[in-house]
């Protein structure tokens, strides 16, 4: 998908759940154009750094270990520390090459997931990394009421031809549902505001049963942070726990991630949910989300758009929102003059 800006984008971005990566895991990982290598020290701590080795240039993702709080390079065994600074060459063992640095990437996890913070000159991070559940103070807040997450409320899409941009402008899309994911009632969008970097909406899916036009059965409260990921909580008919995210692999495609936390069963104190509910869950959620990856796969971007009414002023308001993440050119496009 040909989109008029960068994709390389400021902001937390999901990259992975943490049960993924196990003490001493070194993992190759590329978002952003950039190759990357993700470890696990010994202390459990999870970091990411560039990946070439600044000595001859090897992956340290393909091969690599971990030592320690370090990261070893697979080719001559230089390791590198988490902050990127190289801390051992093992042949002159007294005098690392101090002034030899990989980019290092903020990391943080929370609730089994995995965020990193990118900004494209390697700024640190511009806000902090919203709590999933304690955005929505309203509703339980206690991660242990719900059943865990990965790995069976969790799935992926990977190189998806789309932009996180085109992902978050589904919020303000409420009739898409009816066509896309056949949906016997239209949502309808109670609320919409932004501050800052955030961006929240509330939805609502009207009472078929009722003939008070105002009755929801479905209340779905959701929050940006950035273009990243959406954090939503559910409220009526289901009172379950979601994030949805999208990832720039490069300029032309993204990785996404989904995760659900389900409410446990009234008594349960096991994490891992039951077959019924996990056969409930697949069935309502796990299995559709992924149905608008069919038309980002062939979709183009329209700059000016002919949008319905009910739809135009949200929609544009999320676009002039969406700019502020934007702080370099498109590729192939010199930076503005200053």
């Amino acid at each position: 998908m040909k989109v008029p800006f960068t994709w390389k984008v400021t902001g937390w971005f999901m990259i992975g759940w943490s049960a993924e990566f196990e003490i001493g895991d070194v993992k190759a990982l590329k978002y952003f154009g950039e190759d990357l290598a993700a470890y696990r020290d010994e202390a459990g701590e999870l970091h990411v750094l560039e990946a070439h080795c600044r000595h001859l240039g090897a992956h340290i993702g393909h091969g690599g270990k971990v030592v320690g709080d370090c990261v070893e390079c697979p080719f001559h065994g230089w390791r590198w520390g988490p902050d990127g600074a190289n801390a051992y060459i093992p042949y002159q063992p007294d005098r690392p090459n101090r002034g030899l640095r990989l980019r290092s990437y903020p990391v943080k996890e929370q609730y089994g997931c995995i965020f990193l913070w990118y900004q494209p000159a390697g700024e640190e991070p511009q806000w902090e990394l919203p709590d999933i559940f304690h955005k929505f103070p309203q509703f339980e807040t206690d991660a242990g009421a719900y059943y865990r997450p990965y790995p069976e409320f969790s799935s992926r899409a990977d190189a998806i031809p789309v932009h996180p941009q085109i992902v978050a402008e589904n919020g303000p899309d409420s009739s898409h549902f009816r066509y896309v994911h056949g949906a016997s009632v239209t949502p309808v969008c109670l609320h919409w505001e932004n501050a800052d970097e955030e961006w929240r909406f509330l939805t609502g899916w009207p009472d078929a049963r009722s003939d008070d036009p105002e009755a929801m059965a479905l209340r779905i409260h959701s929050h940006f942070s950035g273009l990243g990921f959406a954090m939503s909580a559910f409220e009526g008919s289901s009172n379950h726990r979601l994030i949805f995210a999208c990832t720039p692999v490069d300029d032309e495609v993204s990785d996404m991630f989904y995760s659900i936390w389900w409410p446990k069963l009234p008594g349960e104190t096991s994490d891992v949910p039951p077959p019924e509910v996990i056969e409930k869950v697949e069935r309502q959620f796990l299995k559709t989300v992924w149905e608008d990856c069919d038309i980002w796969r062939h979709q183009k971007y329209i700059e000016h758009p002919a949008l319905a009414k009910v739809d135009a002023k949200p929609y544009m308001a999320l676009r002039k929102w969406a700019q502020q993440f934007y702080e370099v050119p498109p590729a192939g496009e010199p930076a503005p003059a200053r």
